[in-house]
């Protein structure tokens, strides 16, 4: 073999194997995000239209959320945010729209006291898809409900399904897994 075919063959091997390595980056890259976001990579993947774009954005979203002092709630604000739920609930039955108004407040007061960012809503639930995908869903749903409460078509019933999304975001941010699995019970004797 002459020189020059066997200078191309080596040029033609490492452009292979740069390749194939470039390929099994981005995989474990894709794998690793899909791992971690669960239906949000799926959600961010729809709204981008792009792979590449869904991923820069959600590795942009995961730095930022990065650079927050996240920590847990001391067992003093924990008792005192779930107290404050657990009022909220029991006026929903007198005051829907109310009780409403201030568990989506009280959800702001614990992302804060957790250490999230104060942003608008959409940044809000971006910053919680990072360490609660799943979650996050239910926040969107509760939120979009009191949206369409504030414009007055939103229904006792959805108020209560609000709630309900809006208790279950709680439970998870407040680490406080009896007000999920009270309702689990609950849901067991019906």
């Amino acid at each position: 073999m002459s020189t020059p075919v066997v200078v191309i063959a080596i040029v033609a091997a490492v452009l292979v194997l740069a390749t194939a390595i470039v390929l099994i980056i981005r995989n474990q890259r894709s794998k690793r995000l899909r791992t971690r976001f669960g239906p949000e990579y799926s959600r961010v993947l729809g709204e981008t239209g792009s792979k590449t774009q869904a991923e820069e954005k959600l590795e942009k979203l995961e730095r930022r959320v990065e650079r927050f002092d996240l920590r847990p709630l001391s067992p003093v604000a924990r008792a005192n945010f779930v107290a404050a739920w657990q009022k909220i609930q029991s006026r929903f039955v007198d005051d829907p729209k109310g009780a409403l108004t201030e568990a989506d407040k009280l959800i702001q007061a614990v992302m804060v006291a957790r250490g999230y960012a104060v942003t608008e809503f959409d940044q809000r639930a971006a910053d919680i898809s990072v360490n609660h995908p799943v979650i996050v869903e239910h926040y969107r749903a509760g939120h979009s409900i009191a949206l369409e409460h504030s414009k007055g078509r939103a229904s006792t019933e959805d108020m209560r399904q609000a709630m309900i999304h809006y208790r279950t975001l709680f439970a998870e941010l407040a680490d406080e897994p009896r007000l999920t699995r009270a309702r689990s019970a609950r849901a067991g004797r019906a």
